[in-house]
C-alpha cells in the first residue's frame, strides 16, 4: 500500500481529492489523505487555505515530510496556476512563455528542484480547478437544474479552446468567472458542487480532456505496481 499526501489549495480542491480522486486512487492500492496549506498559526490554532507567498507553500509542504519520512509514503500538491504568488520558483521565467503547458511545467520542475526530495511530485493546476468539470459542462445539470441556456454557453465557451485547461486566467475569464457569470449559485457551493460534477463525470473523461491533469495522474498511478481489474 502506498501512501500519497496532498497539499491543497482550498476547500474546493480538499472536497475533491477526499470525494473522487482517493477512490480512483484506490484501485492503485494508493491510500490518499489531504490537508489545506497552513497560512497561519494564532494564539495555537491553525489557520489553513489560500496561498499568499511561496515560503508558506515551501514550509508546509517540508513539515509535513519531515513529520513522514517512511518509505511508503509519497506528496503532492493541487494548486490553481491562477493567482499563483509571483514570488514562485520561476515565476517571471514562466510569464515570458505564451504557452500555458510550458508556464506551467516551468514551474512544477523548479518547484520540485527546490522541495528537493524523490517522494515529492509537484501539480499546478492549469489554471484552476474549474477547468476540470468544464471537461463536461453537461453534468453541471447534477446540480444546477433548470440551467439549460446556462450550460449551453458554458458548452459553447469550451468548444473555443483544444482544452478547458487552456481556457485564460484572467480575473474577468477564468475558468470558475465564467461559471459564475453564468450559474451565480456556483460560488456558494463551489466546495460541494464542483466534487459532484466531476464525480458524475468520472475521472477518466476529464484526463481524456486535460492533458496536464492526465499527466500528473499518470505519475501518481506509476507509484503503485497494483492494476485494477477494471
Amino acid at each position: 500500500m502506498i501512501r500519497l499526501h496532498f497539499i491543497v489549495e482550498g476547500q474546493t480542491e480538499e472536497t475533491f481529492v477526499n470525494r473522487v480522486l482517493s477512490h480512483f486512487l484506490g484501485q492503485y492500492m494508493i491510500s490518499v489523505d489531504v490537508r489545506r496549506i497552513e497560512t497561519s498559526r494564532r494564539s495555537g490554532k491553525i489557520y489553513r487555505g489560500g496561498i499568499t507567498e511561496y515560503i508558506k507553500i515551501k514550509k508546509d509542504v517540508t513539515l509535513w515530510m519531515k513529520e513522514d519520512q517512511n518509505n511508503d509514503a509519497f506528496f503532492t500538491t493541487m494548486f490553481d496556476l491562477y493567482a499563483l504568488p509571483n514570488d514562485f520558483p520561476e515565476f517571471t521565467l514562466a510569464k515570458q512563455s505564451n504557452d500555458a503547458y510550458d508556464r506551467v511545467e516551468i514551474m512544477e520542475q523548479a518547484f520540485e528542484k527546490d522541495i528537493s526530495d524523490p517522494r515529492f511530485i509537484p501539480y499546478i493546476q492549469l489554471h484552476e480547478f474549474e477547468a476540470l468539470i468544464l471537461s463536461d459542462p453537461r453534468c453541471f445539470d447534477w446540480e444546477f437544474i433548470n440551467h439549460n441556456k446556462a450550460i449551453s454557453q458554458l458548452i459553447e465557451v469550451c468548444s473555443q479552446f483544444d482544452s478547458p485547461e487552456l481556457i485564460n486566467d484572467n480575473p474577468n475569464t477564468a475558468p470558475s468567472k465564467r461559471i459564475i457569470q453564468l450559474i451565480p449559485e456556483y460560488q456558494g457551493r463551489k466546495s460541494s458542487a464542483g466534487s459532484l460534477i466531476a464525480e458524475k463525470i468520472g475521472i477518466p473523461s476529464i484526463a481524456a480532456k486535460c492533458p496536464h491533469f492526465a499527466a500528473w495522474l499518470k505519475r501518481l498511478v506509476a507509484l503503485s505496481t497494483e492494476i485494477p481489474d477494471l
